[in-house]
């Protein structure tokens, strides 16, 4: 996670007007289970202003980016490339290997995140394509088991840091507490 070597989150594509809401839950979740940052293209703006505020609010450290070349992130990443597909590798069968390249081989991990169709050449591009299933599923879902499977299942006891506020558990019922120490 955020001592490691990085992990950052790509989503890949966004039409607006459609995708405003899963595009900010991608970031959401790459946020909230482990990710380091996330990157989205130039016109999703929106989706930045709302994780960056998430962010502020209940703590870091993470990033949130806008880029106006995906493709040429996955391109000129200098560490590992995993595209999240349906189409894919089973993630049981390749989520050992991905975390020794991350672990043993100081590898960062860029983790793709289409939203239309992708095009063929990221899938070339991938060091692997995974799946978290083979069957049509919502790519935040996706996401969200490849990252409690890379991280097994650390990333659920992160500390936040200069949060304003924090959720405070509880069996019933909704609390949210400021952090101020006055």
């Amino acid at each position: 996670m955020h001592d490691e070597p990085e992990v950052a989150v790509l989503r890949l594509g966004h039409r607006p007007g459609r995708d405003e809401r899963m595009t900010t839950h991608v970031g959401l979740t790459a946020r909230a289970l482990g990710a380091d940052r996330v990157l989205f293209p130039d016109n999703a703006g929106q989706s930045l202003e709302t994780v960056a505020d998430i962010t502020d609010r209940f703590g870091g450290p993470f990033a949130v980016e806008l880029t106006d070349s995906p493709q040429g992130i996955i391109r000129n990443w200098g560490g590992r490339v995993v595209h999240l597909t349906m189409y894919g590798e089973r993630v049981q069968d390749v989520e050992s290997d991905i975390r020794a390249a991350r672990r043993d081989d100081g590898e960062s991990l860029l983790i793709v995140v289409g939203a239309e169709k992708v095009p063929f050449d990221v899938y070339e591009e991938a060091d692997w394509n995974v799946g978290v299933t083979n069957q049509p599923h919502s790519e935040v879902a996706g996401l969200a088991v490849f990252l409690d499977r890379l991280f097994e299942g650390r990333e659920l006891e992160s500390e936040w840091t200069d949060a304003d506020r924090e959720v405070i558990p509880m069996e019933t019922g909704k609390r949210v507490e400021s952090t101020d120490e006055e």
